[in-house]
């Protein structure tokens, strides 16, 4: 695998310069992951920083009552738990496979050496700014918006407007993944199955109308 090609077309570092990013590449190690297993636990003392290469992992945080909040499901050209790097010492979440997975692992240790030159400190913190937006705008989506839009939008930011999707994810991880049920999940999918908007067979999902023109 070429890393500074991944890297280099991953959206999250298209700020940084060429070189910044050749420097990234260089303090990387390419991991595997299985499905199921964990990245790393919440709470557990932060070292690194991840970009997803292949598949996809769920991030969770569990509730007192032992329940698992799913905040974000990571797609192939995601970077994750950067905010081990300055916010905080422990993962505020956990990282578990819900598919097989390829990860690049930026230790938290060779990225603050990069920090230290200004061109790419400055350039990075910039990035940083941008995914806060993201998640600010995360919550609200799922605080202020229905099942069915937040099903929508999902899909769109996983797989774009397509009119056949393929997912590995279970029915179960996307449910947590906007934040409802499987119960709810199923219930929707039957409504919108009844109403010719979509056709899903197990891991395809044909969309039979055009959802996408509403959700913005």
């Amino acid at each position: 695998m070429n890393i500074e090609l991944f890297i280099n077309e991953a959206p999250f570092f298209k700020g940084l310069s060429e070189e910044h990013r050749g420097e990234l590449a260089r303090i990387c190690r390419l991991a595997k992951v299985k499905k199921r297993e964990y990245l790393f636990h919440e709470g557990e003392k932060g070292s690194d920083m991840f970009l997803l290469v292949d598949g996809n992992i769920q991030l969770h945080k569990n509730t007192e009552d032992g329940r698992e909040v799913v905040i974000r499901v990571i797609k192939p050209g995601d970077v994750f738990a950067e905010v081990v790097l300055f916010e905080r010492e422990r993962y505020p979440v956990s990282a578990r496979a819900v598919t097989p997975a390829d990860v690049l692992v930026f230790p938290k240790a060779g990225i603050h050496r990069l920090l230290a030159e200004e061109g790419f400190r400055n350039d990075f913190i910039a990035l940083l700014m941008a995914k806060q937006r993201y998640l600010a705008e995360r919550i609200q989506e799922l605080t202020t918006k229905d099942v069915e839009h937040r099903f929508f939008t999902f899909l769109r930011n996983q797989y774009g407007e397509k009119e056949t999707i393929h997912t590995p994810l279970s029915k179960k991880d996307i449910a947590a993944a906007i934040g409802t049920t499987p119960e709810s999940l199923s219930r929707l999918i039957l409504r919108l199955t009844d109403d010719e908007i979509i056709d899903w067979k197990g891991k395809e999902i044909k969309i039979l109308s055009n959802p996408w023109k509403w959700l913005d």
